[in-house]
């Protein structure tokens, strides 16, 4: 459960914004979305590796 302490004189409009920002933090819908459903090790294994080339190809793209 996520606690979100209001302050003195801080209104209500701030705290539930605190509130929506550590909720996506927490990345709870995330991993709702992901349970919805199965995926095979062999994709999620590609799905990893595809990132990697992506990620390792933006650094090699920023030292050119």
């Amino acid at each position: 459960m996520l606690i979100i302490p209001v302050k003195d004189g801080e209104s209500i409009d701030k705290a539930l914004k605190r509130y929506k920002r550590k909720f996506d933090r927490t990345g709870v819908v995330r991993k709702l979305r992901e349970k919805q459903h199965f995926t095979k090790n062999s994709v999620k294994r590609r799905n990893e590796l595809q990132k990697a080339r992506y990620i390792q190809y933006l650094r090699d793209q920023e030292e050119v």
